[in-house]
């Protein structure tokens, strides 16, 4: 029931962001809740669901930047905007996520609805219907190429050590998602950092017994709010990131194309930061604290002490440590937001379901960022030195989604030139 009432009132949301007068030019923002709704539905795996995300929002940049400019349209410019952003929601998540096809079908029609009998005349609304499917087919088809790396068989092979003798039988996840064709980056190593520290150093033994002492299941030296913290960040569904986007979307004085450039900068960025960081963590295969901690008499460094027992506060997901895919994600979003408010002062924050629903807050984006980082530690999943180079990641990603973005804008600007519908979609 409580699902049934977030879609209902989400999908009343997006109807009346479509009804709504042009200053108010919030129905990117709208969807992009809905969307985020939608793929939490899917119960997909967070870097499937960044892809989806990315798909969505690309279109939805692109069905906005293939209409006439705002302020040729006339007074059918909002109508336009809403039903093209519509479609190019309802045709990317309705490939995407084909279980959902009922639901996403429900919230095109009754964004539609306040137009459909209107008066914007028809045969502009049909108009912006084709812009969003046009958009979304382009996109679409950019990514097709990637289904072999999907379709191909997982020949993960376990590490044996005597032949005959027990391993875990769960395999890693996501280990062919190197292989995927990133939005902005040359390669899914061009960000590949240098391996972690030596396990005989000083900053990896420091990093050990942090983590040992404040990431523990049964820690004494982590406060109640640390525990509060990484139990929010326990969630990685695009959802979590988004809100924190939205914070800058609704600020005022926006419009649907800045959103919708926004946010398409944004999940093409947090998905090639997926792509990097799975890139780097299997090249790198380096074991997780609840691994090294136990096997801490046998890594060559006095400083670090053997607990027998010690578990995570956070259950350990089936990847390597180094680095780590939250930081990467806030390193992204991160070098997103601050390209696009300046110094301009901001007042962030989202909701987590790891939470119950509880919101967080913060007054700057590198206090965002710090946030998720010390998560990681609290939650006893990622050593510091891990969290340091992944917000790096994340920020070069973040800051060459922008670059690109900004290049696409020069283009489209030149005399004689036009955005095509699907753009960013290579």
């Amino acid at each position: 029931m409580k699902t049934l009432n977030r879609f209902l009132v989400a999908t009343a949301a997006v109807a009346a962001a479509a009804a709504s007068p042009p200053a108010r030019a919030d129905i990117v923002t709208d969807w992009n809740t809905l969307a985020g709704h939608f793929i939490t539905e899917a119960k997909l795996g967070t870097p499937p669901a960044m892809r989806v995300m990315a798909i969505v929002q690309t279109a939805v940049h692109g069905a906005i930047g293939s209409l006439p400019p705002a302020g040729t349209a006339g007074p059918d410019s909002a109508a336009m905007t809403a039903v093209a952003v519509a479609a190019a929601n309802r045709a990317t998540l309705a490939a995407l996520l084909p279980a959902q096809q009922v639901a996403i079908d429900a919230a095109y029609q009754a964004a539609l609805g306040p137009w459909s009998e209107g008066a914007t005349p028809a045969a502009k609304v049909a108009a912006a219907v084709t812009a969003g499917e046009r958009a979304a087919a382009q996109v679409l088809a950019a990514r097709a190429k990637e289904a072999p790396v999907f379709a191909a068989p997982d020949t993960t092979r376990p590490h044996v050590g005597t032949p005959g003798s027990y391993v875990p039988t769960a395999l890693p996840a996501a280990t062919a998602w190197p292989q995927r064709t990133p939005w902005v980056m040359a390669s899914a190593s061009q960000f590949r950092p240098a391996a972690p520290p030596a396990l005989t150093s000083e900053t990896y033994a420091r990093d050990l017994e942090e983590i040992r002492a404040v990431g523990g299941r049964a820690s004494t030296r982590r406060s109640a709010e640390q525990t509060e913290i990484a139990r929010f960040w326990d969630y990685s569904l695009p959802a979590i990131y988004h809100g924190v986007v939205r914070s800058v979307a609704l600020a005022p004085g926006r419009d649907a194309a800045a959103n919708a450039r926004l946010f398409a900068t944004v999940a093409q960025a947090m998905d090639d930061a997926l792509i990097a960081v799975f890139d780097a963590k299997y090249h790198h295969g380096f074991w997780r604290p609840v691994t090294a901690i136990r096997n801490a008499d046998i890594d060559g460094n006095d400083a670090t002490t053997r607990e027998a027992n010690w578990l995570p506060l956070i259950n350990v997901p089936m990847h390597p440590e180094y680095p780590s895919g939250h930081c990467i994600l806030a390193g992204a979003v991160g070098a997103v937001l601050k390209a696009e408010v300046g110094s301009a002062p901001v007042k962030l924050s989202t909701t987590s379901p790891t939470a119950k629903g509880a919101a967080r807050h913060w007054t700057s984006i590198d206090g965002f960022e710090r946030e998720v980082a010390m998560a990681r530690v609290w939650g006893g999943l990622h050593f510091r030195f891990t969290n340091e180079v992944s917000l790096g990641m994340g920020r070069a990603i973040g800051e060459l989604a922008v670059q690109r973005q900004r290049q696409q804008q020069a283009a489209a600007a030149a005399p004689g030139s036009a955005a095509p519908a699907g753009h960013g979609a290579e």
